[in-house]
């Protein structure tokens, strides 16, 4: 039995051993820096030690498994949650929001994995959540106003909502998600998170944003961070990218320097280690499939699954412009 332990602790330190963390870095243009920001919640670590960096008018892809920290860190950096440790920098000054509101205030917004949006509120209700136009002196909402200004940021994106009046719950996800967004983009933000933007859209819609977040880059005056799961997604429209694995960034490279082999790859031997680490100590052992394209990542996740003894891996459907999704970001 000791000898059994001890081999599955060779494995595990082995594992820590091989781990790529990459460290701070900058650039002159930078206007978002973030420094060993490390959050746990309870017993649970969702990261470690991140450090990135967002350029002017960049477009960040931030990949990696389920419940990597993703969505953790998106939250940190627009104010919905506090880091535990590590500091972050905003166009050259320090930078700790204490609210969402104050991250907005700051320049930063957010399209959240879950939209943010009230499904009994209209479709142009929605679109100014927490931004309403209202008239003066006396604050009554200006519904004109916000009706004429939400029909002219669906059309500038393309999305066909035909009337703006009705509760977003009557939507499809599809046009919800393209609300969310819009929210966004049609905001004054100098800097755009979003949290799987193209997750619940079919190929048409989905093209229609990454249009909208081409043109928004071509502009040069909005940054964005986007966490994606499909990795044609990824080269059709991010200049970087960002791999988070166990809460900490083993990759970091522009995306004309790397590939969706070597994406593949690194994800693929990432399942290969863990289950190396899990079944050792009964001498189980399972195949798995390396398959080099969009739709790697749940491959991989779904037999890491199976080697586990359990079902298969969290994941929607097919994802607009190549392979399936692999999901949303289990970790907080």
């Amino acid at each position: 039995m000791s000898g059994g332990c001890d081999w599955v602790l060779a494995v595990a330190d082995q594992t820590i051993s091989d781990e790529h963390i990459v460290g701070p870095s900058s650039a002159p243009d930078d206007v978002l820096r973030v420094e060993h920001i490390a959050k746990s919640f309870g017993p649970t670590t969702a990261l470690r030690d991140v450090n990135i960096h967002l350029r002017k008018s960049e477009v960040l892809g931030l990949l990696g498994d389920n419940g990597a920290g993703k969505s953790t860190l998106i939250k940190i950096l627009c104010g919905f949650q506090k880091q535990d440790s590590g500091e972050m920098w905003l166009k050259g000054e320090p930078y700790s929001p204490k609210s969402v509101d104050d991250g907005r205030a700051h320049g930063v917004d957010t399209v959240f994995q879950d939209l943010a949006l009230i499904d009994q509120l209209s479709v142009f209700h929605n679109l100014f959540l927490r931004r309403e136009r209202v008239r003066k002196p006396i604050p009554f909402l200006s519904n004109a106003i916000m009706r004429r200004e939400a029909r002219k940021a669906l059309d500038t994106i393309g999305i066909n909502i035909p009337s703006i009046d009705v509760p977003v719950a009557r939507l499809s996800g599809g046009q919800r998600q393209a609300i969310a967004v819009a929210r966004t983009v049609s905001g004054d933000a100098d800097i755009l998170l979003l949290d799987e933007p193209l997750a619940a859209m079919g190929a048409k819609e989905g093209a229609m944003i990454l249009d909208l977040i081409q043109r928004v880059r071509e502009e040069g005056n909005v940054s964005i961070i986007m966490i994606l799961h499909n990795y044609v997604h990824v080269f059709a429209a991010c200049d970087r990218v960002s791999l988070i694995q166990d809460g900490v960034i083993a990759l970091d490279k522009p995306t004309a320097e790397t590939s969706i082999d070597e994406l593949t790859e690194i994800v693929v031997e990432e399942y290969r280690r863990a289950r190396e680490a899990a079944h050792i100590g009964n001498g189980a052992s399972v195949a798995v499939p390396i398959t080099a394209g969009a739709d790697a990542p749940q491959v991989a996740a779904q037999a890491s699954q199976k080697a586990a003894g359990g079902g298969p891996a969290a994941g929607g459907g097919p994802a607009a412009g190549g392979g399936p999704a692999t999901g949303s970001d289990a970790t907080p």
